[in-house]
């Protein structure tokens, strides 16, 4: 657990930091950008590209997780072979896109800017192909370079758009900048930064690309990886369907004149509750690969039961503390896109569901029934549709959020239930039902004096006094939550590097 938990700061600092610098880019876009519906666009084809992320590498991060820890198998031919495949199928995919531009940019609606799809194909092409670097370099425990790659390409990206949104129309009438730069372009500058960051990280892993050997690439291998893969590509298609399917058929549901408007709102609100996703991905990043590598250890599962009810006790306080102090995060997007911060909280319970189906799902994975996994997904993907068909156009994006939710709540529940009868992971439930029913009470409280505060001080000429009050008790509900976790399961002694100027104190 120290191990993991050291792994989780590295990686997560990487993600944290790196999630939350892209993060604030939000406001950027929903102040710079000229309307509501440029960040519908955004939104849409965003959503797009996570989808299309996850075809093209086609569950192969995972399977050579597998393979290269496998006492039979050399990492680095398992390595080559799955980075030549992925390569290779990026590079077409790559090809067609920019050859049917125009056809796939019509259908998606966007007919008067093709660029837009040739420049995101390129992007989706360069990041499924640095996948298998970066697994590979997380293979080899070197977080270090991990961390700096992904943060080299969101300080690029960053810069990029900081550069075309506020530096060049300032500039404008220089004339090496009014050569090229068109101020009416607006959102499609966001799609020049994205390609010329990816290009320069991909360029940065040149070192890991380049101990690639061809002569190491072996057919055998690559169906014994794509066999065990190909399952897990069923359950990633239907698990990132379930992340983005809202974003992705939105606009073909809302009845309205004003889709693009109404999914600009909803994508600037979902990025208020990010931060639950940073903590599940670099959550991730470091449990993965520990995982795989713990295997080997008969007494691992008691490692897997605590690693979960860790995630789960962390996970309610970044929900508790993000209801309590919504009001200043919302400050991160444009006042014209609060109307759609009712949907935080429960997009902060679907990354909690999403989490723990995460951690839950290893039990397939370790035992070879990788088909689980896709079952689960196809009938979350199943429950999200009908769901969204039937209410997106009664109830516009907040049945979009709640779909995902409940998705991830009965496929969580089912993997946790048939997970039981193949890998006995003894999951600590007294103590996990312990801390959601104490959540349950204090955001029942929380709320609670938000409605009593709001009906006292109706009247009030001082509109803040509500929400000043509800943030003080939220505050102290937040430190009661933390102050219960550091008594019972988290002894402030137990920290990674900190935790030895606790024990000096004692």
């Amino acid at each position: 657990m120290r191990s993991l938990a050291k792994d989780t700061v590295i990686y997560g600092a990487s993600s944290i930091i790196g999630k939350f610098l892209n993060w604030l880019l939000v406001p950027l876009y929903t102040y710079v950008l000229q309307q509501q519906s440029d960040y519908g666009i955004v939104t849409n084809l965003y959503a797009w590209t996570a989808l299309l992320l996850v075809i093209l590498t086609y569950g192969t991060e995972t399977g050579f997780f597998r393979f290269a820890n496998r006492d039979d198998q050399d990492a680095r031919q398992v390595y080559s072979t799955i980075l030549l495949c992925v390569g290779f199928t990026s590079l077409l995919f790559a090809v067609v896109c920019n050859i049917f531009d125009v056809q796939i940019a019509s259908a998606l609606g966007y007919a008067d800017h093709a660029e837009f799809i040739s420049m995101l194909a390129i992007v989706v092409a360069m990041d499924a192909f640095a996948c298998i670097p970066f697994a590979y370099l997380r293979y080899k425990k070197r977080p270090i370079r991990f961390a700096a790659l992904k943060l080299l390409f969101v300080f690029l990206n960053i810069l990029l758009n900081l550069f075309f949104f506020l530096v060049c129309p300032k500039i404008a009438d220089l004339s090496f900048i009014a050569s090229w730069y068109n101020p009416d372009y607006g959102v499609g500058y966001v799609f020049v930064a994205n390609i010329i960051a990816t290009t320069i990280q991909t360029l940065f892993l040149l070192p890991e690309i380049l101990e690639c050997r061809i002569r190491l690439f072996d057919f055998s291998l690559l169906r014994q990886v794509l066999s065990y893969s190909l399952p897990l590509l069923v359950l990633g298609v239907a698990g990132i369907m379930n992340q983005t399917l809202d974003r992705i058929i939105f606009p073909f549901l809302y009845t309205g004149d004003d889709a693009q408007t109404q999914l600009g709102i909803y994508g600037a609100c979902f990025k208020v509750a990010m931060v639950m996703m940073m903590f599940t991905q670099a959550f991730r990043y470091a449990y993965e690969p520990y995982v795989f590598s713990k295997h080997k250890d008969r007494q691992s599962v008691e490692a897997y039961a605590d690693a979960m009810k860790y995630y789960i006790i962390f996970s309610y306080l970044i929900l508790l503390g993000m209801v309590v102090y919504l009001d200043i995060l919302k400050f991160i997007i444009a006042p014209a896109y609060w109307s759609g911060l009712k949907i935080v909280p429960i997009v902060l319970w679907t990354y909690i569901f999403q989490g723990v189906y995460f951690n839950l799902s290893f039990w397939y994975k370790l035992t070879d029934r990788t088909r689980y996994g896709a079952y689960f997904s196809l009938l979350g993907l199943v429950i999200t549709f009908v769901l969204q068909v039937i209410f997106v156009p009664r109830i516009g994006y907040v049945a979009s959020a709640a779909s995902s939710t409940v998705c991830y709540f009965v496929i969580m529940l089912l993997s946790y239930f048939v997970g039981r009868r193949y890998l006995a992971v003894p999951y600590d439930m007294r103590s996990i039902g312990r801390y959601t029913l104490l959540l349950l009470v204090l955001l029942a409280a929380y709320y609670l004096t938000r409605y009593l505060t709001n009906r006292l001080f109706s009247q009030t000429e001082t509109p803040t006094y509500p929400m000043t009050i509800s943030m003080v008790v939220g505050t102290i509900l937040l430190i009661i939550y933390a102050a219960i976790v550091i008594r019972r399961d988290f002894p402030l002694t137990g920290l990674p590097v900190v935790g030895k100027y606790f024990k000096n104190r004692s």
